[in-house]
């Protein structure tokens, strides 16, 4: 009974161990994601919302750099970016790691790394729902503070009715206003297009991830032991994949938390194609895939080699 007891306090302790180095490794690559990332988002986001604005993404770049400059043009958002990345990789992470033992269990695999590409896609799919509900409240301010000239411009000329917005507004201010104005519903505004966009996302992001890993092992080399050159590559691969699969999803999302629209999602997208043409869906696709590459390898190199890191240290105490 005592040995049955410490066997099943050990299990537990060992999941609560991966659980937290997953939480902590998604956590370290999140923020790595943002600093290298984040200009090219801020173009992203301000192509997505108000394409007429901008002849493409290098006038978009430069013109927000003369504008507002590097910390309140490029790096607008680069707060609440933190929150919303460190938030949704941690929980992505720990998540996906619970899920990929969950899938193992009722397939009746013994490990974890004996899991398939497709099996990983499916842990990363259903990963994805948790990190979205952590992911939409601060993804919504980032987007608003990224766009928040724009929508000033727009007001003023007299084509929204989105309510004009400080320039010198800053995340908690604005977080502030929100809570006020519509209070906790308020930050869920994108809910489903937001999980719309994440669920098959990660199933691609995680499949293509880990298909790179298995094409670029040597034989009889498991994919942990590629090094972090193919794991940059890897990671690339799988951030690509995801942005040209969710694009048109992620478009609808900024338009939504952005203006505050209320209607849904496939109204708004219908709206969008019927209006605009369906290339606006692909609106600010150049400045997100060439932020990807770089963004994500960093992204996974960070995660895998900083969970290597922590369970080593682990084992050695």
């Amino acid at each position: 009974m005592t040995l049955e007891y410490t066997e099943k306090e050990n299990q537990r302790f060992k999941s609560v161990k991966a659980g937290l180095i997953d939480f902590i490794g998604g956590s370290l690559g999140g923020m790595a994601l943002v600093y290298v990332g984040q200009p090219l988002d801020t173009v992203k986001v301000k192509m997505q919302t108000f394409p007429s604005m901008y002849k493409g993404m290098v006038s978009c770049f430069l013109q927000t750099l003369k504008t507002d400059g590097i910390r309140r043009g490029l790096y607008a958002g680069t707060v609440p970016a933190l929150v919303a990345n460190v938030a949704e990789n941690s929980i992505l992470f720990a998540a996906y790691g619970g899920c990929q033992k969950a899938i193992s269990n009722v397939l009746g695999i013994q490990r974890v790394e004996d899991l398939t590409s497709i099996h990983n896609a499916w842990a990363g799919f259903f990963a994805a729902f948790f990190s979205s509900l952590t992911l939409c409240p601060t993804e919504l301010v980032k987007c608003k503070l990224q766009a928040i000239r724009e929508v000033q411009m727009d007001t003023i000329q007299g084509k929204s009715s989105v309510a004009v917005i400080g320039k010198q507004i800053g995340p908690w201010g604005l977080t502030s206003q929100i809570l006020k104005e519509q209070g906790i519903r308020g930050f869920f505004t994108g809910l489903s297009s937001t999980i719309a966009r994440e669920m098959p996302g990660y199933f691609f992001f995680f499949g293509g991830y880990e298909v790179t890993r298995e094409l670029l092992a040597k034989p009889n080399q498991s994919r942990d032991e590629i090094g972090w050159q193919k794991t940059m590559v890897a990671g690339a691969v799988g951030g690509t994949v995801l942005w040209l699969v969710i694009f048109p999803a992620d478009v609808v999302k900024s338009r939504i938390q952005i203006k505050n629209i209320k209607t849904p999602a496939l109204t708004v997208m219908r709206d969008i194609v019927r209006n605009e043409g369906i290339s606006s869906l692909y609106n600010g696709l150049k400045p997100t895939l060439i932020r990807t590459i770089p963004a994500t390898a960093t992204l996974f190199v960070t995660y895998e080699y900083s969970k290597r890191f922590m369970l080593n240290l682990f084992e050695a105490s």
